[in-house]
């Protein structure tokens, strides 16, 4: 349990944020427009890292048949996995700065203050797992593709030799 009091929290305060939006995103009147629709297409990326990892690992993570996408057995380190390790929780990152850009609400910009930097202390806990899992393969890919950054990320993938 003492694993996932961070999840939990960090998962609380984000569907917290989500829920805030929706009901303060009517009463907000003095949003700047521009950040707002920033936060609209950040919200599209955000979609596309944390539903696509599912399609993927499904497909080359090794996954036995009826089991969840999460059980892999292979490092997969091609597509997007070539251009960020981690991009469901960079999904999560993206979405609470998205919802915070969205709103505009300072409850909602305190709460993903609260969020990006959890998620982050999760993703280096998911390199210390991956790494207890995948040993010196991981340790290589993670030289090669970097945590979160998917601007380097597409720029390192596209330079490739």
């Amino acid at each position: 349990m003492g694993n996932h009091i961070l999840v939990i929290f960090w998962g609380v305060c984000l569907v917290a944020q989500l829920v805030l939006v929706i009901a303060f995103n009517v009463l907000n009147e003095h949003r700047i427009a521009v950040l707002e629709y920033a936060g609209y297409a950040v919200w599209i990326v955000s979609m596309i890292f944390g539903w696509l990892p599912i399609l993927i690992f499904k497909k080359k993570g090794g996954v036995a048949r009826g089991k969840s996408y999460v059980h892999t057995t292979t490092l997969v380190t091609t597509g997007l996995y070539g251009i960020i390790r981690h991009p469901q929780y960079t999904a999560g990152i993206l979405l609470s700065l998205a919802l915070l850009l969205v709103s505009q609400h300072v409850i909602i910009i305190l709460l993903g203050v609260v969020v990006m930097p959890l998620l982050y202390i999760d993703i280096m806990k998911a390199d210390r797992s991956a790494i207890g899992k995948f040993g010196d393969e991981y340790r290589r890919y993670m030289k090669k593709v970097p945590r979160t950054n998917f601007i380097l990320g597409i720029i390192r993938y596209f330079r490739k030799p």
